[in-house]
């Protein structure tokens, strides 16, 4: 990372709202992290103009809908999270299915700008993750991320982190899923928040 702006992470609050959007304009593509926020049929409806409104007032509310990663005077980095019982993809889902009624939270995806890939921005997005979600009084944490089997995967199939990453911050194996990434399994994965163990 840059010698003079070292790496930041914070909320992606309405403060935010300059960064995100020159961020999802330039160096992310068209779901702008509305994916998992909507059924899929509300998602393949929706214009990318209603993505946009939908962003900006998931930005404008609170919790935040992700963490957001800075350098170099620009965002560089985006971590999609959210209550799970908030994304309404991911409440229908029958390949990820909920494995008690525990109200955690879910980190859906993870977004780099190209040229600050492989520098540790994914990992500092989930610490931010890990520390708003808790500050938040999330009782756990959950993600779905590839395992990836030791191959390096595409970054396409990858935007929902690697199981390493996730175990190196403390989260723990607790099924293996029905879905896949590049015919590789997506683990649910958790983290409790307050001391409590997960099922």
């Amino acid at each position: 990372m840059s010698e003079s702006r070292p790496l930041t992470v914070r909320p992606a609050t309405a403060d935010a709202w300059p960064v995100i959007e020159e961020f999802f304009t330039n160096a992310v593509g068209p779901c702008l992290c509305q994916y998992w926020r909507h059924s899929a049929g509300g998602y393949s409806r929706a214009s990318e103009g209603e993505r946009w409104a939908a962003l900006r007032a998931q930005v404008e509310d609170e919790p935040a809908p992700g963490i957001i990663a800075e350098a170099d005077g620009r965002m560089v980095g985006w971590c999609g999270l959210w209550p799970r019982h908030r994304l309404e993809r991911l409440v229908r889902s029958r390949t990820i299915p909920a494995v008690d009624e525990l109200p955690v939270w879910s980190i859906v995806c993870f977004a780099v700008r190209v040229g600050y890939r492989r520098r540790g921005v994914a990992r500092a997005l989930l610490a931010g993750a890990v520390e708003y979600a808790r500050a938040a009084g999330a009782p756990a944490l959950e993600a779905y991320p590839v395992d990836s089997g030791g191959r390096r995967l595409d970054v396409a199939f990858a935007y929902v982190g690697l199981v390493g990453m996730f175990e190196a911050a403390g989260f723990r194996r607790v099924a293996e899923t029905d879905a896949r990434s590049a015919g590789r399994p997506r683990i649910l994965m958790r983290l409790d928040l307050r001391g409590r163990p997960s099922p």
